[in-house]
Order: structure tokens, then sequence, then C-alpha cells
């Protein structure tokens, strides 16, 4: 099996596309997917740096990768709701070393849906973690509704496009950052107001949000508290807010960590089929150019997200 796999933590030189990769089987609960695709996240150049191996130390050689989208090529004992030749997508096990950089991944069903009928196989690929996190930060922890105000921090990347057009979907006013390059982009998504990060301080600029989602933060972090109303929330993707803080402001501070469980997934595969959500691809790459393809996403800030094509 064509696979692309760690044997040691570092930087782009450790991942190696190898042809000789033994061949997965589903487990307990599992299913057996043939991946079409597989999308890149932030997540997968950390882990193939090591940054996740106090919390779960990988096996090596490790095949990377969280995203895909493929065929069930075999169902193991105990998973239910899917059967063998389904289209699905989906969240592989990417810390475990058995990830979606593969020909087969096997993968919990409970983390995989029936794949949005109006997308092909690449473009499904790049959705289910971006477009969880988006969904679970605006519906789940938020409970965004019509009329409010969200402001979203990185509003061109992977999960900041999706947020801004669910922001949408749920009648929100939105306010994004980015760069001035990437204005006409996110204003076609759907953003009311777009504030410059590199030459404006959206501190001042903004006041009395009910919402922030931030896919950036450190210091963008802190001084997102400043725009917030009391009783307002603020969702971070990147570790949990000042808690102090939160209670000083009176508002809520979550730091998430995303779970693109099967009801997640069906509810995106929806507003995807019913054209309020689109996917926006920056670059595809083969399965032999992994190791360049995080490259990519770790440096070119890409607008949108990543794919790499595997059939």
């Amino acid at each position: 099996m064509k696979a692309a796999q760690i044997n040691e933590y570092g930087g782009n030189e450790v991942l190696k596309t190898v042809n000789d990769a033994p061949k997965p089987t589903a487990g307990e609960g599992q299913v057996l997917v043939e991946v079409y695709a597989a999308g890149v996240n932030p997540f997968d150049w950390k882990v193939r740096q090591g940054f996740m191996k106090d919390f779960v130390p990988l096996k090596f050689p490790a095949t990377l990768g969280g995203d895909f989208a493929g065929v069930v090529a075999e169902v193991g004992s105990g998973a239910a709701g899917v059967k063998v030749g389904d289209e699905v997508y989906g969240q592989a096990n990417a810390a475990g070393g058995q990830g979606s950089f593969a020909e087969f991944t096997p993968v919990i069903a409970s983390q995989v849906a029936q794949k949005p009928k109006s997308l092909d196989f690449t473009v499904a690929s790049a959705v289910p973690l971006a477009a969880a996190s988006a969904y679970q930060a605006l519906v789940e922890h938020s409970n965004l509704q019509s009329s409010q105000k969200v402001l979203i921090h990185g509003g061109a990347g992977g999960i900041g496009s999706f947020a801004i057009q669910i922001a949408k979907h749920l009648g929100a006013f939105v306010a994004t950052t980015s760069s001035a390059e990437d204005t006409d982009f996110v204003k076609s998504l759907g953003a009311d107001q777009v504030i410059d990060y590199k030459t404006q301080k959206f501190e001042e600029l903004l006041k009395d949000y009910d919402v922030v989602f931030d896919t950036v933060g450190g210091d963008t972090t802190t001084k997102s508290f400043l725009v917030l109303k009391s009783g307002g929330v603020l969702v971070s993707m990147a570790g949990q807010p000042d808690e102090k803080l939160a209670t000083q402001k009176g508002v809520k501070a979550i730091g998430q960590g995303t779970k693109p469980t099967t009801d997640k997934l069906q509810k995106i595969a929806e507003l995807i089929d019913q054209g309020a959500l689109k996917v926006n691809i920056d670059k595809v790459f083969p399965l032999d150019q992994a190791a360049d393809a995080l490259g990519y996403l770790k440096e070119a800030h890409p607008r949108g997200k990543v794919v790499i094509k595997i059939k």
C-alpha cells in the first residue's frame, strides 16, 4: 500500500511516501476506507514535528493525515450506519499513526458520514475537520443567533472560510480579520466587515460583539476579550483563553478541541448540498508530494484548503 509516513519527528524531510506499507484492517467499531483524497490541516504538520508526542506518542513508522473522502472497503464488527461501497468522508486517526495519507485508512465509525452528494471526493476531503470546527464553535458552543454579531479571526483560512459562511447562514453580522489581499475573498464568503490585521487594530474598531471565534491565538486571543459584550462567548482553537480575564469581563471562554462526529458531518453535508456552504480549495498535491503539501500549508498561508489527491 502506498502511504506518506514518518519514522521520526521533524520537518518536511522526515515525511516520505512509501509503496510497501502494510494494508490495515477494520478493527472493532471501525470501517476501512479506500481513500480517494485527504485534506491537510495544521494538526498534521504539528504531529509530524512532535508537538503531540507527550500526549499521543507515535509508533513508527506512522502514517499521517486526518481528513479523508473515499469508499468503504470493509466494515468491522460493531460498526453501525455504514456498509461496503458507501461514499463517505470524515476524520481518521491523525495522531495515532494510521492516518489518511494512504490508499487505505481504518476509521472509527462514529467519525464517518455519507459524503456530500454535490461534491467529488477531492473537494469533500477538505471539509471534515475545518467545517466541524466552525460548526462546533458557532452552533454548539456559542449558539450564534440571527441578528447577533460575531468576529472571526483568520477568515481566509480553512476554518475561517467555513466559519464566515456558517455565521451568515445563521443570520449573524460577521466581522473578520484577514490580510488586505484576501479582502475580496472573505467578502465573497459573506463577511460584512473586514479588518486588515497588518495595519488595523480590531480591538479598537469593534465593540459589543456577542461571539469571537479565534483561530489565531496568542495576543489575538487576549485582545479579543475587549470586543465582547457582557455575556458574550470567546471560542479559541489555540488553547484555553484566560479564565481569570473571562471572569473579569463577564464572558464565557472556551478552548476548543474539535470532535468531527457523524452527526456534525451529516449536518455539514446537508448545508453543502443545500448550497449554503461552499468549499474553497487552494491547491491539490499528489500523494508523492505529501511533504510539500504540509510545507505549503505551514508556510504559504493558503486561501482555503490544501488537499492530497490519492485516486
